[in-house]
């Protein structure tokens, strides 16, 4: 019997969102309830898909899988340095399924490298095709341990170019989209055949030879299963979308043939929620069918070597029907909005164009004077990126110095580099992809333009700011407010630029709530970035009323080298008013007279003096607007608790005098006032969210909650309160994870979710239902067995909540 093969690819990335300045991600409004994208897309899909659960047809859980070990992946290098520091289980999960999948497809890992920040390569040059894509490969190697078969083209974009780059550093293959392919023939034979608009056969590998002498093999992907499984119902009904795939086999030839496929990774489960249920019962379905055999590319070429050749369609992509136009210009493909233009898109990429050539040549010639070859350099420079410590920064410039530097000159080479690396981060793809210039991501990119200005005005004395903003006054918005992207430049990148003063200020800021800041939960993100802060001197004052601290401290910087000591103070005069300066060029003795002059002020109720010399001998005045997302978040909790609390009572008040006359009102259909209902709405929410983020939940007045909003017909804030919910279900799993016998654990459990069902909200009970299937695994199978009562009473009670939960026990 002939063999038939499937590999389901997943496309796993997120565009790099750190601030360029702290190398950390902050605060993102839009993706609460979480704190930024990464984090949520993690908890909906990354996390999910390591773990995913196989359901029977009554939605009962018969197995759990690791997605990423059965099919093929990549993930974007920028994501795995996320994940790798933040979510730690997940990454590791990652790895090892990369390892896993070594056992399943004989010896061949299911992961493949991406090109490093997903920058389209048609548009790159020489220079930066080659960095990107000797980055990926290293940070590859130091993550998965092996050197990478494949390499994932962001968006699929390709030119032969970035083929014979991918060959010269011995990537075996790469994947595109089935319309790219041009002509096609047989090994061996002389005439080709035209397979342009998807005529080429998707289900056979091909080497495509390359101007150099050089081959790759391409895989080209069913497109037209692509397209159903990223806006299709394919996501719907994972037996459908594994008979789709063996369908696609169904031939009379008597070759060996591949069904491969080709999506986002996002989709099973953020795009797609439970996306990733749907995926593992795919492969469920395919592995136990035994109709066709799962398997990676890696594994396939081993087994089953091209016999094709093809010529590509080059400067296409899979996203863009006008080939790479999507990123240089106003093609028309967008996100949708049939108003919106994309006439800022060309603009833009001249604008990054030019800041990018204007720094070639100065790049060169200055880094010439110390390192032996510039851009082998900065080839290598990924060693630095991965590892900041001063054995790794040492090695790599003992490495490729002409000479033995000194520590200002190791910092200007290090600075030439970072001005490189972050003008390759300002072509991250999706700073074009969407469909506005003041976007998050757009904006994203322009940060890292603006940290380009600012090493190179540091470096070669260059303002090239002002020409930068001139090119953008051409890229207009959709949205009049903003006018321009040189407007957008102003009001999102501009005051987002970090200096020393800033970060001792902000450093400063945050020390004057110190005491009011939970530490545990809102560590600053000064404290996790590339900077480090050592106190030398620091005194506060309180009166109750206002607030003044003096903070003398060193700032350094673990990216650059550099370091510079601040005398700083910070004045709070209640609300978000606060003062703060940041002063260089002060001597130790000197702020100790300060401070203790303005001490003597601040103790005698001289506030106005304070103000007039704190900008006198301090500087430049920063504010609470200074401050970085989180920070300033974490201290705006605390200024507002005061109003809050206030609010809440006065609310409490009047629910509670009115709320018999609501129920009267609502018994007899009769609108209530807008007032009333809206104070029980405060009340109610307040109440639920508190109980349910307390250590133990009072289950009586949780039910007593909800009884009393359904019976007042308010709104709940259902978002907040599914993901609070969920997460409190998940500690309580982990609780009985420790000790899976306690049976008081799982009657509260089952007494926790039966409760919280009441509410209008749909709780993501994938971490507790993994808990709860791994003790059907262990403890259940151990329990059941015997005839005791305290045995038979934890089967009982475990039994009715993996009921509860949809486990099937067997």
């Amino acid at each position: 019997m002939i063999e038939r093969f499937i590999c389901i690819h997943g496309h796993f990335y997120q565009p790099p969102r750190e601030n360029p300045w702290l190398e950390e991600v902050e605060f993102q409004d839009s993706a609460q309830p979480y704190h930024d994208w990464n984090e949520r897309i993690t908890a909906e899909c990354y996390a999910p898909n390591a773990v995913s659960r196989v359901m029977d047809s009554q939605w009962r859980i018969i197995g759990l899988i690791n997605n990423y070990s059965r099919i093929s992946f990549n993930f974007g290098p920028t994501l795995l340095y996320w994940l790798a520091k933040h979510k730690p289980q997940v990454y590791q999960s990652i790895l090892n399924a990369d390892k896993e999948s070594m056992t399943n497809f004989g010896g061949h890992g299911s992961a493949i490298a991406q090109v490093y920040n997903h920058m389209i390569m048609p548009l790159a040059n020489r220079y930066d095709k080659e960095t990107q894509v000797k980055w990926a490969i290293r940070d590859f190697e130091v993550r998965f341990g092996r050197f990478p078969e494949g390499m994932w083209l962001p968006e699929t974009a390709v030119d032969m170019e970035s083929l014979e780059v991918l060959a010269e550093n011995n990537i075996k293959f790469t994947i595109l989209s089935s319309h790219q392919a041009l002509q096609m023939r047989k090994t061996g034979e002389v005439n080709w055949v035209d397979v342009s608009g998807e005529k080429i056969d998707p289900r056979y590998p091909y080497w495509c030879h390359l101007p150099s002498g050089k081959s790759i093999i391409l895989f080209f992907f069913d497109r037209r299963t692509a397209v159903d499984i990223s806006f299709g119902h394919l996501l719907e009904n994972g037996e459908a979308f594994a008979k789709r795939l063996i369908t696609a086999l169904d031939t009379q030839d008597d070759e060996v043939l591949l069904e491969s496929v080709a999506s986002d990774g996002e989709l099973y489960g953020h795009h797609h929620p439970y996306g990733d249920m749907t995926l593992a019962y795919c492969i469920y379905y395919i592995v136990s069918n035994e109709t066709a055999k799962l398997t990676n590319y890696a594994e396939f070429l081993e087994k089953h070597p091209p016999v094709h050749e093809v010529q590509i369609a080059e400067n296409t992509s899979w996203s863009c029907s006008h080939g790479v136009e999507r990123w240089r210009s106003d093609c028309g493909d967008n996100m949708g909005r049939a108003s919106w233009r994309q006439a800022w898109r060309k603009p833009l990429r001249e604008a990054m164009d030019w800041l990018r050539d204007t720094l070639i040549a100065r790049f060169e010639q200055d880094a010439a004077q110390y390192l032996n070859d510039p851009w082998g350099s900065r080839n290598d420079y990924i060693a630095v990126v991965l590892d900041r410590s001063r054995e790794s920064i040492e090695g790599f410039l003992s490495r490729h110095s002409k000479r033995l530097l000194n520590k200002t000159e190791k910092r200007r080479v290090i600075k030439l580099l970072e001005m490189q690396r972050h003008a390759m981060l300002m072509y991250t793809s999706c700073g074009w992809f969407f469909d506005e210039i003041s976007g998050i991501e757009t904006v994203q990119i322009m940060m890292y333009a603006a940290r380009v200005m600012q090493l190179a005005k540091e470096l070669f004395g260059l303002d090239l700011e002002a020409k930068y903003i001139q090119l953008l006054e051409g890229a207009p918005s959709n949205i009049p407010e903003f006018a321009n992207g040189a407007k957008i430049y102003g009001i999102f990148v501009k005051p987002a630029i970090v200096d020393f003063a800033k970060i001792s200020a902000q450093n400063t800021m945050r020390e004057l709530f110190a005491g009011n800041i939970e530490p545990a939960s809102t560590a600053s993100k000064i404290h996790d970035s590339c900077f480090s802060i050592k106190m030398e001197n620091i005194e506060k004052r309180d009166d109750g009323k206002f607030r003044i601290i003096f903070n003398r401290s060193t700032v350094f910087s673990t990216t650059t080298l550099d370091e510079q000591t601040f005398s700083c103070a910070a004045l709070w005069l209640g609300d978000h008013n606060v003062l703060c300066g940041a002063q260089p060029n002060m001597s130790k003795k000197q702020f100790l007279s300060l401070s203790a002059k303005l001490i003597g002020s601040f103790e005698k109720g001289q506030i106005n003096e304070i103000i007039v010399d704190l900008s006198k001998y301090f500087g430049q005045n920063y504010s609470l607007n200074d401050l970085f997302k989180d920070d300033q978040h974490y201290i705006l909790e605390y200024i507002v608790e005061g109003g809050l609390k206030k609010a809440k009572e006065l609310n409490d008040i009047i629910y509670h005098d009115n709320s018999a006359m609501l129920r009267f009102m609502k018994e007899n259909r009769i609108l209530p006032p807008k007032p009333l209902q809206s104070a029980a709405e405060a009340v109610l929410n307040m109440d639920i969210k508190q109980l349910l983020s307390t250590q133990t939940v009072d289950l009586e007045k949780l039910k007593k909650l909800i009884n009393d909003s359904k019976c007042l017909t308010v709104t709940l804030d259902s978002q907040l309160l599914s993901f609070q919910a969920s997460q409190k279900i998940a500690e309580e799993f982990d609780k009985l994870a420790q000790a899976p016998e306690n049976l008081e654990t799982i009657n509260n459990i089952t007494t926790l979710i039966r409760t919280v069902h009441e509410l209008p909200i749909q709780l993501d009970l994938w971490q507790s239902q993994n808990v709860a299937y791994k003790i059907a695994q262990n403890q259940y199978q151990t329990l059941k067995t015997k005839e005791d009562m305290a045995s038979q009473a934890w089967i009982v009670a475990f039994a009715s909540l993996c009921e509860l939960i949809g486990i099937r026990l067997a």
